[in-house]
């Protein structure tokens, strides 16, 4: 059994880190604005595009509230079913990880940085087969998203 000591410091660890190297499936891109402006401009980014912003998550605002510090840290929601809906299709277990979720953090060193999971990877996760051409438009789309926050 594993003591408590050699599960948290590697917990610890990773979550110091910045995620400086990107969690496995996650596309991370370097912004060149602050968290609430990258966020800002991908919230007017997917709405431009026909996305619905569900929800924006400020949990560090949320960590204030429990007494607590946390560098800017935002998750943006969004999603449409236009896209998800072939998505699940093809495999009806990716909509757990549905609607898309972009994150947006500072690190350590005050750099920004926007995150989203890789559709390659959920393709892995959710052994999707035959939605090859569904999974490069949302690839293409995410990208695009990105770079129009972040730059």
């Amino acid at each position: 059994m594993k003591t408590l000591k050699a599960v948290a410091l590697p917990l610890i660890f990773l979550l110091c880190s910045g995620l400086a190297q990107a969690a496995e499936g996650l596309i991370v891109v370097k912004s060149n604005h602050s968290v609430a402006a990258t966020a800002d401009k991908l919230e007017t980014v997917l709405s431009e595009k026909g996305m619905k912003v569900m929800n924006r998550i400020d949990h560090a605002a949320g960590a204030e509230s429990a007494g607590l510090e946390l560098r800017p840290t935002e998750v943006v929601i969004f999603g449409n079913p236009k896209v998800g809906s072939p998505l699940m299709q093809c495999a009806q277990s990716v909509a757990v990880d549905l609607p898309q979720k972009a994150l947006v953090w500072e690190d350590e060193s005050g750099q920004v940085w926007l995150g989203y999971n890789d559709p390659q990877y959920l393709k892995a996760r959710h052994s999707i087969e035959g939605c090859d051409a569904v999974l490069e438009k949302v690839s293409n789309a995410l990208a695009n998203f990105a770079k129009a926050a972040t730059h």
